[in-house]
């Protein structure tokens, strides 16, 4: 393939050739445009092109983003995004070498995520069961613990999904890749009711000469179901209502109460790395880090010789 005669014609081609054959999804790909978009605006303001510039140009960006604030996450993912770009350059023959090859990333910070306690949760699915909306805030708590799905993956359900009281979900993930994830009895529980609501609500509509709505969880925006913003927003009302701190109350924070609960009774890594969808193993083992932390403040608070070392 001959190399586009501008850097917004290299990213346009990578970008949809990642697409294409590596099934990235589409906020990654969104993400790894605007990331790029910013690194070839930083080399043209230089005079550069992505199609002429060196290692040292690259170090002088990331450098150039650590003197503006930026996380080390974005500045690993901006990285990343950089390395890939030129890798596909390499192979595609548009470059003879690959200027980010040798460069190393800024590392990510090991911050433990925020987990909830099984009373939490048994408190927040309590709440969600109260009020007008009852069975669909029920059905979506009860989903986001039992499964660990992504909020993506959550609000994006079909309604086809429901029908005939499923004790898996066929999950599409990250990068289209397909799991089954099976539910536990509350889940499908609450999945059922809410299921037959919708069916009603269906039926409704046909009766009114309405469209149908395909997804589980309906909404009237353009995405045509409950949006990712809308589930935080929600999240946040039931942590009020139950009397959970509305900070450790967010779509991941259930993600991690799932892996970590799972594996305070004794799930094994690879079967939590399945149902989470992880494509890396390394991506789960943070939540061994996050058991060795509650082990830990359990002895330090609860065994006799800590609390005689704090009398001391």
């Amino acid at each position: 393939m001959t190399a586009p005669a501008t850097s917004d014609g290299w990213i346009s081609l990578y970008l949809e050739a990642a697409q294409a054959e590596a099934g990235a999804a589409t906020n990654t790909a969104l993400a790894y445009g605007r990331d790029l978009g910013d690194f070839a605006a930083h080399l043209s303001a230089r005079g550069l092109t992505l199609a002429g510039a060196e290692e040292a140009d690259i170090s002088g960006y990331l450098v150039a983003c650590e003197a503006a604030g930026l996380a080390k996450t974005t500045r690993a993912r901006r990285l990343s995004a950089i390395r890939q770009l030129y890798r596909f350059a390499y192979e595609e023959g548009w470059r003879a070498d690959n200027p980010s090859i040798k460069l190393k990333g800024p590392g990510r910070s090991k911050r433990l995520p925020t987990v909830l306690s099984e009373a939490e949760m048994t408190r927040l699915i309590e709440a969600a069961s109260s009020g007008r909306d009852g069975l669909r805030r029920a059905c979506l708590l009860e989903l986001a613990y039992a499964t660990g799905l992504r909020v993506t993956e959550l609000v994006s359900l079909p309604l086809t999904a429901a029908r005939g009281e499923p004790a898996m979900l066929l999950v599409r993930g990250k990068g289209g890749r397909e799991r089954m994830v099976p539910l536990a009895g509350p889940a499908r529980t609450a999945l059922a009711a809410w299921a037959a609501e919708r069916e009603r609500q269906e039926d409704r509509a046909r009766a009114e000469g309405k469209p149908a709505a395909k997804a589980l969880f309906p909404s009237r925006g353009k995405a045509g179901h409950l949006t990712r913003q809308g589930f935080f927003t929600l999240l946040k009302d039931l942590a009020v209502e139950a009397g959970v701190s509305p900070d450790k109350v967010t779509p991941h924070a259930l993600r991690h109460a799932f892996a970590t609960h799972l594996l305070a009774g004794g799930a094994d890594l690879r079967s939590i790395q399945l149902l989470l969808g992880h494509a890396d193993l390394s991506s789960t083992e943070i939540y061994t880090h996050v058991l060795d932390e509650k082990l830990k403040e359990l002895v330090l608070t609860h065994h006799p010789m800590a609390r005689r070392g704090a009398q001391a």
